[in-house]
């Protein structure tokens, strides 16, 4: 009962005519940058988060904007996946194993409307998932203490760079460069500052969002420009778009399936939507067996990866509410946007702001039947998306970065710094070094410092302190297979891309 209690106070904000507006936009733009390839929901999120400030959006408003973005983009990604053979996203990489040879059989409008429903399916789950397990995953939190906080964080740290990184090394000083720049600023205890060079505009820190657009979007502007401005176009035409309603039923217990595996996947601190994905696809794949034809363009083939990715969305956002450690690169910039509207995600969350958490679910949920009403009957609209040249793009994307962090800081500096953090996210990708870490370790530094410290407090520095619990102990061993898991997962997903050519 205490969750249709909530849930009708979710409606109740949900349902305003100004956020039910902002939920609209946030599936269309998500959409939009979801088809862009290259972009993905986290670049996405990232370039639109200044708008919130420039608009002076409260914290439920801004939430469910940028949320409605987050899964927008999960639909999106398809959408080139299905028509260029390029994933708009990562999580999207499955979906071109069936997709694209679907599409090039002359389908291409049935394997779009197919996986927009899939994407419904799984985003619609996962989100009655975080519905009853976020307020048990939070009394749980309750138990926590500062050698536990101290382990979940460490975990957040060797899982986030996942499957997303070819190499758990560069991951590893990803993560060591944002923990560094997280110590630039005033020490919480002593009041010295660190790493400030005696600059006055440091001895605030770093602040996240200047990094995260900087990061994210300055840096894709420069490969924009590195690319000489090449437009993109429609690898595949796409001719009559019908309802496959014979495909869909037959892919019914296939979503349901990838589903359950996505939600799971996303739950896990930093497995996120990529592994999400390739578990559904390749559980299903080992389920129809050789007779199944995946990898030749089954509808079965593009069901269960758009599913699984979707729900694998919709979970990640669990120990970001409930924890305040994000689940995938996504959820580290929405809790960027968190901590900057004051708000602290954690156990407290669902009693001290309900109307952030449970109005955030609503419109989850009035949003999913937004963007399956968006991706069948207008999935034309969003195919033109593919045809935008670079050079619009670009003066848009710049225009946003820097009005929203002035609108934020009023600093100079600022601005010149995100130009430094773009240069660094350019070099850094380059290099094939992942930055979501750096996000991660400027978020999140500070706060597993002072959980350090409190732990060594409380023990009069008794280092074992850190594994007294059995939860401190159980979180250590995951941070361990966190770490060590992708180095066996990753041939495993280069293998059926290899042969998706």
């Amino acid at each position: 009962m205490d969750i249709l209690a909530n849930l009708a106070l979710g409606f109740g904000v949900a349902l305003s005519p100004f956020t039910l507006t902002l939920a609209v936009i946030g599936c269309v733009l998500g959409t939009v940058i979801g088809a862009l390839p290259g972009l993905g929901p986290s670049n996405g999120v990232a370039i639109l988060i200044p708008i919130t400030f420039t608009l002076g959006l409260d914290a439920t408003s801004a939430l469910v904007l940028m949320t409605s973005v987050y899964y927008g983009a999960m639909y999106g990604g398809r959408i080139s996946s299905i028509l260029l053979n390029i994933p708009g996203d990562e999580p999207a990489l499955m979906t071109t194993l069936d997709g694209y040879p679907m599409a090039k059989k002359g389908r291409a409008g049935d394997a779009l409307v197919l996986s927009g429903v899939a994407s419904f399916v799984g985003a619609l789950l996962a989100t009655v998932g975080l519905m009853f397990l976020a307020p048990l995953l939070s009394r749980v939190a309750y138990h926590f203490g500062p050698a536990e906080y101290f382990a979940l964080y460490l975990l957040a740290f060797c899982t986030l760079g996942g499957l997303a990184s070819r190499n758990q090394a560069k991951a590893a000083i990803a993560s060591c460069i944002g923990l560094g720049i997280a110590m630039i600023g005033l020490d919480n205890t002593s009041g010295m500052p660190r790493l400030t060079f005696g600059h006055l505009h440091l001895m605030d820190g770093v602040d996240f969002l200047v990094a995260i657009v900087g990061l994210f979007a300055v840096a894709e502007v420069f490969f924009f420009i590195e690319s000489h401005g090449r437009n993109t176009s429609i690898g595949v035409r796409l001719e009559r778009v019908t309802v496959p309603v014979r495909d869909i039923a037959a892919s019914g217990w296939t979503m349901l399936r990838a589903s359950g595996v996505g939600f799971i996947a996303g739950v896990l601190p930093g497995a996120g939507a990529s592994l999400g994905s390739f578990l559904a696809y390749m559980s299903e794949k080992s389920i129809a067996g050789e007779r199944g034809g995946f990898g030749t363009g089954v509808p079965r083939g593009v069901a269960a990866p758009e599913a699984g990715n979707n729900a694998a969305a919709g979970g990640a956002l669990v120990p970001m509410l409930t924890l305040g450690v994000p689940g995938s690169g996504t959820t580290a910039v929405l809790l960027a946007l968190l901590m900057t509207l004051n708000i602290t995600p954690g156990p407290t969350l669902f009693t001290d702001r309900p109307e952030v958490v449970w109005g955030l679910i609503a419109s989850l949920l009035i949003a999913n039947f937004v963007l399956l009403l968006l991706n069948v009957p207008l999935v034309r609209i969003f195919v033109r998306v593919l045809q935008v040249p670079p050079w619009v793009l670009l003066p848009g994307v710049m225009m946003v970065s820097f009005v929203g962090i002035y609108s934020l800081s009023g600093s100079y500096f600022d601005l010149l710094l995100m130009v430094g953090f773009g240069a660094l996210g350019y070099l850094l990708r380059k290099l094939d070094v992942p930055t979501v870490p750096i996000i991660l370790g400027i978020l999140l530094g500070n706060h597993m410092e002072d959980s350090l410290r409190r732990a060594m407090v409380l023990s009069d520095g008794d280092w074992t302190f850190l594994f007294s619990s059995p939860i401190a102990i159980g979180l250590w061993l995951a941070a361990v297979a966190g770490f060590v898991a992708p180095m066996f997962l990753r041939p495993l997903l280069r293998k059926p891309n290899a042969g998706s050519g």
